[in-house]
């Protein structure tokens, strides 16, 4: 069971895919300027996760195990 399910229909536009990935890692470089590293390092650490997942991991064959 993943806690995440990259391969959704939802996130087949590219634009949706590269939207996630910047949030998340915008909202992380926002929470570092304002000294909250812990939040930081976590929305940064999803962003680049879903960047793995969405780009670089996303035609494995049985990615979804």
């Amino acid at each position: 069971m993943a806690l995440f399910d990259f391969q959704h229909p939802f996130f087949e536009p590219l634009w949706r895919r590269v939207a996630v990935v910047v949030v998340c890692v915008g909202w992380g470089l926002f929470e570092l300027s304002t000294g909250a590293t812990v939040w930081a390092v976590l929305f940064i650490g999803i962003g680049v996760w879903a960047g793995y997942e969405f780009f670089i991991d996303r035609d494995r064959p049985g990615g979804d195990s």
